[in-house]
Formats: structure tokens, sequence, C-alpha cells
């Protein structure tokens, strides 16, 4: 199992939320951590390369700004590693994952407007050669993402 250093867990632990909304905010974290900005963003672009983190960037709530749809497909077992390779390629697919269900591959599309986000869902149905299953949300629940990380 990877061991992760001091700075990377307090970059994966302390930052899952709260990140300083200011023109430069890789540095106040730095200034936070007692690193350089470099280590700072060297560190992440690592994580990230090697699959600990997806993104690093701000999360907001749905639909505030653009437009965003949970979708899914129904996908045959031997083709989803596929079909999903697919997906992840579209800019606008934010995460992808697979769940035990008739509609066994799901993914969150967000856009700049509402077209954009129905044209996207009409070029992953034409490229996955499946239909796409739109899920616009109806009711809005508050899910704290942050995770408390051990490190024992």
């Amino acid at each position: 199992m990877r061991q992760f250093s001091p700075l990377e867990q307090r970059l994966l632990n302390e930052f899952q939320q709260g990140m300083p909304l200011t023109s430069n905010p890789y540095a106040d974290i730095a200034k936070q951590l007692g690193v350089y900005e470099t280590t700072v963003l060297e560190t992440l672009q690592r994580l990230q390369t090697e699959g600990v983190i997806s993104r690093v960037g701000a999360v907001f709530r749905p639909n505030r700004v653009g437009a965003s749809t949970l979708a899914a497909m129904a996908v045959p077992e031997d083709e989803i590693e596929t079909i999903a390779a697919i997906i992840n390629e579209f800019e606008e697919v934010n995460h992808n994952y697979e769940r035990e269900h008739e509609f066994n591959l799901w993914f969150v599309v967000v856009a700049t407007d509402e077209d954009r986000l129905q044209l996207v869902l009409s070029d992953i149905e034409a490229a996955c050669g499946y239909p796409v299953l739109d899920l616009p949300l109806l009711d809005e629940f508050f899910i704290d993402l942050g995770f408390d990380l051990k490190w024992t």
C-alpha cells in the first residue's frame, strides 16, 4: 500500500473543503503548509497523475452555474470499461461510475447551458451506441463530500 508523505496527507485531508477564494489559492495553501506554491502544485499534479485524486477545483450547487444532470446507461457487462472510457473523454463529464442495476453505468454531465447539456447527452449516445437516460435534479439534498482520512 502506498505511503503518503506528511504534505500529501495534509493536502488530501485539510483542503477537501474550504479552498481559499483568492486570486492565488495555491500560494495561500502553501503558506498555510509552510512550503512553496510550486511544491503544492507539483504534489497535486503527482497525486492526480497517480490516480489518487481526479481533480482539484470548486464544486458548485447543481444548476447554479450552467446546467447539469445525472445520466445513466444500460451497457453489457463486457463493454462497461470501453463505454466508460468513451464517456470519460467528454470534458463535460465530471464523474462516471458503475452500479448494480439494469442501468449500470451512471455519470454526471455539467455544461454551460441546457442546450449544450442536451447536445452533449446526444453526442455521448451517438458515440456509445446506447440510449442515455437523462435524470435531471428535481429535489436538492446537501451531501457533505468531505472525508476524514485516517493515516494509521
